[in-house]
């Protein structure tokens, strides 16, 4: 009897966690942090893309900035570049993955999958195996989103040009915006390990390269810049440590005058990069 009670009890606690689980439902209507309380809005007509809600920040630190949200608009027949942006904060292992998308008029909009904050709340990778986040795609300026890695947050941020044709960059670049199509409609949650900022950059690469691999590299989101090397995204010529050591921003984030044109200050001297970029 007494093996009989302690099984009935497992099998209660087991459905009681189960609908706890299922009742956990997310939202829109949170009292989130300044820098994810909007969402991205894109209409698309032919070529012209009409951004609403494109951050701006100016960040002095990571808890002092003056809040900017924008409306911008973009000719997808200008797109000509993207990098891949990798941030480290929790040592070689983890990074955060963004994509950096060029226009030929010298403009160009950074792509984030991120967890949606509420106010006086932390990210914890434990807490984002456990529904305990909203996930929401930032849209944003270089100056805001890149630079408060690199200068406000003291993160190591590196920078890899990635190789694609126009078409591909177009098929990737509407594909973020549906992607936040999809999230405006139906909020969802941000998951570590099924749903983060490089699976949805591996999610959205398949749709240019099908038969790109499962690699133990895309939860190990830090070695990823090495997986896309390794399948012929990065520059060419180069052995990927030197891709890397380039590719390193922060000392050229820091030098005095950097913040005048971010963009082609951390671009100085990365393999694939033309020099009429940066010079």
């Amino acid at each position: 009897c007494r093996k009989a009670g302690a099984a009935v009890a497992g099998v209660v606690a087991v459905v009681a966690m189960a609908a706890w689980w299922q009742s956990l439902a997310p939202s829109h209507g949170r009292d989130w942090a300044d820098d994810v309380a909007r969402l991205l809005d894109a209409d698309v007509r032919g070529d012209v893309v009409t951004l609403r809600n494109v951050r701006n920040f100016d960040w002095e630190s990571e808890t002092r900035y003056t809040p900017r949200w924008e409306t911008r608009q973009y000719d997808l027949r200008q797109l000509a570049t993207a990098d891949l942006v990798m941030s480290y904060w929790m040592g070689p292992h983890i990074a955060h993955t963004l994509v950096s998308f060029g226009f030929t008029d010298g403009r160009r909009l950074v792509f984030s999958l991120e967890i949606r904050k509420e106010r006086q709340e932390t990210f914890s990778a434990l807490g984002g195996f456990f529904r305990s986040f909203e996930a929401v795609l930032i849209a944003a300026d270089e100056h805001d989103i890149v630079r408060t890695r690199s200068n406000a947050r003291g993160e190591q941020v590196y920078l890899y040009r990635l190789r694609a044709t126009p078409a591909q960059l177009r098929t990737v670049f509407l594909a973020y915006l549906a992607e936040a199509a999809r999230l405006q409609r139906a909020p969802a949650f941000y998951n570590t390990l099924t749903s983060n900022c490089t699976t949805i950059l591996y999610d959205l690469a398949r749709q240019v390269a099908p038969d790109l691999p499962l690699d133990y590299r895309l939860l190990a989101s830090g070695h990823f810049a090495e997986y896309a090397y390794d399948h012929g995204a990065l520059a060419p010529g180069y052995p990927f440590g030197e891709l890397q050591r380039r590719g390193h921003i922060n000392g050229r984030a820091h030098q005095p005058g950097a913040d005048a044109d971010f963009s082609r200050a951390i671009r100085a001297g990365v393999p694939g990069i033309p020099a009429r970029e940066w010079r």
